[in-house]
């Protein structure tokens, strides 16, 4: 059969379609995102947020009960150690119910009257006393000229002696009369005219110098003893407490570097963690699971016009510290899975998947650590599906 220029285009065309055909049901490269390997300096941190606290804050407090009069300090404020403060008066006494007002006066009555009978009794054994007194002197008198005898005289020093102490019980009483009736006035003092002497006033001093940080009653008002009135302190003088996973405190050492983050100045702040506090607590995140957490405290080594503009309870954010390995092969936290006890990610190799198996050294965020197993240049799947194989054809994205 004799070939033509015809025949030989309607061949061609068919190999064409049937190519197109065959191409068609062929699986297509799939879609991926991937990171390249790296080598550089890696680091393990602890990542969670913390506030701001003044290191030393001193409660001024109120030392007895009474009236607290208005505080003058506001938030802010300097105070000088031992400047007052505050001032604490006297509570007013309870009002009397009618009765009781009723029988106060009469308690006030009897006891004048009461101070009017002891005070004749102290007249009476006044005489007395002066009469034993004069007798005694007559009585010795005679004893001298013989014209009495001894045991007069031991008669009359007998009576001098019991009318001199009777004296004095009746001034005691007298006494003891007069503070009853200064007690039944005192309980009626307040229905009384004012004398218009001020009461006696208890003045609160600053312990130390610094600022105002809070007033915790400003107003007057009634006071017990403890109650706190205002706090004062250094702003200067500020740490970083950040409360972190029992499990993430075991690794944080005193002296680990830490970066403060998100403070709403410019820039990042260092620190360095001073203390890991020995006792943990337990505390509900916000999905409602109760977890244990420890206090990790931070001073701020950065110089202070840095973090001139932070304050008392301000909140930040935290980088701390606790691993650190140079010249290491980083590779992205993504495109790690595991499979029984180890960890493995997908290489793209001459446009397919292949598994590898590695050995990881650390993790921390987004970045991972690896001993073995990946080379830098080697380029992984991020966060493969369940569709990526090994031997599975892939087509690579650069991730973000």
């Amino acid at each position: 059969m004799k070939i033509t220029l015809g025949r030989s285009m309607t061949a061609v065309v068919a190999l064409a379609a049937l190519a197109v055909v065959v191409w068609s049901f062929l699986p297509q490269p799939i879609a991926v995102e991937t990171a390249q390997v790296t080598k550089g300096d890696f680091v393990a941190t602890v990542d969670e947020d913390g506030k701001t606290r003044i290191r030393e804050r001193y409660v001024v407090a109120a030392p007895l009960a009474g009236t607290l009069t208005r505080v003058r300090h506001k938030a802010g404020d300097s105070v000088k150690a031992d400047e007052v403060v505050a001032t604490i008066i006297p509570a007013p006494a309870p009002f009397l119910d009618p009765r009781a007002r009723q029988e106060a006066q009469e308690r006030l009555g009897a006891a004048e009257a009461a101070r009017d009978r002891t005070k004749a009794a102290v007249e009476r054994t006044q005489a007395q006393a002066t009469q034993a007194n004069v007798d005694l002197d007559r009585v010795r008198t005679l004893v001298q000229r013989g014209a009495s005898t001894t045991q007069a005289l031991e008669h009359a020093e007998l009576a001098s002696r019991v009318a001199d102490r009777d004296l004095r019980a009746a001034q005691f009483q007298d006494h003891a009369a007069e503070h009853e009736i200064q007690q039944a006035k005192a309980l009626l003092a307040q229905y009384g005219t004012p004398s218009g002497t001020p009461p006696e006033r208890w003045n609160v001093t600053a312990p130390v110098s610094g600022l105002v940080l809070k007033v915790a009653q400003e107003s007057e008002t009634p006071v017990q003893p403890g109650a706190p009135v205002l706090d004062i302190g250094d702003p200067h003088d500020l740490e970083i407490v950040v409360d972190v996973l029992s499990t993430d405190a075991v690794e944080i050492r005193p002296g680990a570097e830490v970066d403060v983050e998100h403070w709403g100045g410019p820039g990042i702040l260092k620190g360095r963690v001073r203390r890991v506090e020995p006792a943990a607590f337990t505390k509900v995140s916000t999905l409602g699971v109760e977890e244990q957490r420890v206090n990790v405290l931070i001073d701020i080594v950065s110089p202070p016009p840095e973090w001139v503009g932070l304050g008392d309870a301000y909140q930040v954010d935290t980088r701390i510290s606790v691993f650190r390995s140079e010249d290491a092969t980083i590779v992205p936290s993504g495109a790690l899975f595991r499979i029984a006890d180890r960890w493995n990610v997908y290489v793209i190799r001459n446009g397919r998947a292949e598994q590898q198996p590695i050995d990881l050294l650390r993790r921390s965020g987004r970045r991972a650590a690896v001993s073995m197993g990946l080379q830098p240049g080697d380029v992984v799947i991020v966060y493969p599906s369940d569709r990526i194989a090994s031997r599975v054809r892939v087509t690579g994205r650069t991730g973000p």
